[in-house]
C-alpha cells in the first residue's frame, strides 16, 4: 500500500501519543466517527481511547469528541479524558463555523495542529435571530483558520456524502485518511467501514471522494492561486471572463411570452454597465413573483430612478433601487408561501436534504398560524375594508382563524389546498394586501428619489432601509414598524451635512437589535443634536 500524501512531512510519532478531537452537532454522526477513528488506530497495532463532552443544545456548543492513541508497546499509557489547549495534533470539524470556534478556544496550534473542517455552514441561533443579515463572515474564519493551524484543509464535505446518499461522518474520516495526518493506511479506514454494517456502500463512496480531494489538497490550492492571478491579471486588463449572463439565458417558455421576455431583457442591456447585473437580478425576481406585466412595471420604476441618477456617483442610487425594488415587489403573502412550498423545486431540495432517493415517500408537514390581517389582505380590496373596518366581525372571524395549522403537503388534500391557494398570484392585484404594499412602496420610492437632488447620499439610505422590511406575518408588521421608526429620524436630520451616515447608523442599530432598545437610544441620540 503506497504512503499516505502528506505523510513523509510529519513529525515523529513512534513513541508519542497522538491527540485528535472532533467538533460536531446531534445528527452529524460525530459519536460514529470517533467509533471509527478507534477502531482504524486498534487495526493498525496502536492503543486508542476515546471520551466525549456532551455540548448545549440548540447550537449554542459542539460535542468535543476526545481520541488520544499510540502504538502498542506492551506498556499502558495514561491517557487523558478531554483536549487541553494548545496540545491537540488534529482537529476536525464537521461545519466551518465549529473550526473558528476551535481556533478561539486554543486548540488549533500553529506549526503543530492539521485542522480539518467541512466548509458548509449552519446557522447558529445568534446568527438566525439577528433581524438583518446576522451571518458571520465564512472568509474571515478560513483566513483565521490558515493563520493558526499548522495545515487547514478545509471543503463542503457535507456535500460529498449528501450526493453519496451518506453522512458527513464518512466524508470526514476520507478527508483525515487523505490527510496523511495520521500513519494509518487506506486500506485500515475501508476496513473498518465495512465491519460497520450498515451503509457500507454509500460511506465508502463518500470516503473515497472526500480522500481524494484531501489527497489534492495542496494541488488544488496552487491552482486556485494560479486562477486566482489570472483573474486579476483579466481584471487590470479589463477583460470580463466570469460575467452574469444576461437575464435571457436559461429562461424557457412559449413563443410569445418568450418575445416579451426578450424584450425585457433588451432593456436591461440598455441600462449602464454597473447596473446591468443587480437590473437582471431583480427583474428575475418579480417575474418568477408575479408575472412578465409585474416586471414592466418593475423596470418602469427603476427607470425614474435611472433618469435621475449621477454617473460620476457609479448609479449607486440605481443600483439601490434596482435591489430594493424587487424585494418591495416581492412581498410574502400566502400565495407567495403556498407557491414556494408546492413547488418542485421544493420537493427536490427537501429530498436532497433529507439524503432519500425519487422513489422514497417523504411526509412533509408545513405549519401556518394565519391571522385576520392575512385572511383580510387575500379578499378583494372592498371585501377586505369591509370586514377590517367592523371589529366585531373581525374579532369574530379571528377567533376562528388564528390558530396554528398542521398540512400535509405529501397528502393530496394538503397539497391541493396550498395549490389552490398559490394559484391565487394571478388575481393578486385586485387584493388587499396588494393595494397596501404598492402604497407603501410609492411613498417610500417618491420619499427617497425627491431627497436625491439635495443630498445624494440620503436617497440611497433612505432606499437602503427597505432592507429592514421583509418575512411574513408577524415578522413582517415588526420590521415595517422599525422602517417607520428609522425613517421618522428624517425630520431631525433635516439640513445636517452627515444625515445620510445617521440615518445608516440608524438602520443598522434596527437590524442588530430585534427589540428595538438600539434604535430608541439612537434616536434619542439624534433627538438631542444641535
Amino acid at each position: 500500500m503506497s504512503e499516505a500524501p502528506f505523510l513523509k512531512n510529519m513529525p515523529p510519532q513512534e513513541h508519542s501519543i497522538i491527540k485528535l478531537a472532533v467538533l460536531a452537532v446531534g445528527g452529524q454522526g460525530g459519536g460514529v466517527l470517533t467509533d471509527w477513528i478507534t477502531d482504524v488506530a486498534e487495526r493498525s497495532g496502536y492503543l486508542a481511547q476515546s471520551t466525549s463532552v456532551a455540548g448545549v443544545a440548540q447550537r449554542t456548543g459542539a460535542t468535543i469528541y476526545y481520541v488520544e492513541m499510540c502504538p502498542n508497546t506492551g506498556r499502558r499509557p495514561v491517557f487523558a479524558l478531554s483536549p487541553a489547549q494548545g496540545d491537540v495534533d488534529i482537529l476536525i470539524a464537521a461545519e466551518l463555523m465549529e473550526a473558528g470556534r476551535a481556533v478561539m478556544r486554543g486548540f488549533v496550534t500553529p506549526g503543530r495542529t492539521t485542522l480539518i473542517a467541512s466548509s458548509h455552514r449552519i446557522a447558529a441561533v445568534s446568527e438566525k435571530i439577528e433581524p438583518g443579515d446576522g451571518r458571520a463572515s465564512s472568509q474571515k474564519v478560513q483566513a483565521a483558520a490558515r493563520e493558526a493551524a499548522k495545515r487547514f484543509i478545509a471543503f463542503d464535505m457535507e456535500k460529498i456524502a449528501v450526493e453519496a446518499g451518506s453522512m458527513i461522518s464518512a466524508s470526514l474520516l476520507g478527508a483525515l485518511a487523505g490527510s496523511g495526518a495520521l500513519p494509518f493506511d487506506r486500506v485500515a479506514y475501508e476496513q473498518t467501514i465495512e465491519a460497520s454494517g450498515r451503509g457500507v456502500r454509500a460511506s465508502l463512496v463518500a470516503f473515497a471522494g472526500a480522500y481524494d480531494r484531501a489527497h489534492n489538497h495542496v494541488q488544488e490550492w496552487a491552482e486556485e492561486a494560479f486562477r486566482s492571478s489570472l483573474a486579476d491579471h483579466d481584471a487590470i486588463a479589463g477583460h470580463k471572463p466570469n460575467a452574469e449572463p444576461s437575464p435571457a439565458d436559461s429562461v424557457k417558455g412559449p413563443d410569445r411570452l418568450m418575445r416579451e421576455w426578450q424584450s425585457l431583457a433588451m432593456r436591461i442591456k440598455a441600462y449602464p454597465d454597473p447596473l446591468q447585473d443587480m437590473a437582471s437580478r431583480g427583474l428575475r425576481k418579480v417575474v418568477d413573483y408575479q408575472d412578465l406585466a409585474y416586471g414592466k412595471e418593475y423596470l418602469a420604476r427603476l427607470d425614474q430612478a435611472v433618469d435621475i441618477d449621477a454617473p460620476a456617483r457609479g448609479h449607486a442610487l440605481s443600483i439601490a433601487a434596482a435591489k430594493h425594488l424587487a424585494n418591495a415587489m416581492c412581498y410574502d403573502d400566502m400565495i407567495r408561501v403556498s407557491d414556494l412550498k408546492t413547488r418542485s423545486t421544493r420537493d427536490a431540495r427537501v429530498r436532497r436534504e433529507v439524503g432519500v432517493s425519487g422513489g422514497t415517500v417523504v411526509q412533509v408537514t408545513e405549519y401556518f398560524h394565519p391571522r385576520i390581517e392575512e385572511f383580510c389582505g387575500a379578499l378583494p380590496v372592498r371585501l377586505g375594508r369591509y370586514i377590517e373596518s367592523r371589529p366585531n366581525l373581525s374579532h369574530w372571524l379571528d377567533r376562528r382563524i388564528n390558530r396554528g395549522r398542521r398540512i400535509r403537503t405529501d397528502s393530496f388534500l394538503g397539497f391541493a389546498v396550498l395549490w389552490i391557494v398559490g394559484g391565487l398570484r394571478r388575481w393578486r392585484r385586485h387584493l388587499l394586501r396588494h393595494q397596501i404594499e404598492v402604497e407603501h412602496l410609492e411613498r417610500w420610492y417618491r420619499l427617497a428619489l425627491d431627497h436625491a437632488a439635495a443630498d445624494y447620499d440620503l436617497a440611497i439610505e433612505i432606499i437602503n432601509c427597505r432592507r429592514l422590511i421583509k418575512g411574513y406575518s408577524d415578522t413582517h408588521l415588526r420590521g415595517q414598524s422599525k422602517f417607520d421608526r428609522v425613517l421618522s429620524g428624517l425630520t431631525l436630520l433635516k439640513g445636517r451635512d452627515d444625515a445620510a451616515d445617521w440615518l445608516r447608523r440608524l438602520r443598522e442599530a434596527a437590524l442588530k437589535d430585534e427589540k428595538g432598545d438600539m434604535l430608541d437610544g439612537a434616536l434619542k441620540t439624534i433627538s438631542t443634536l444641535g
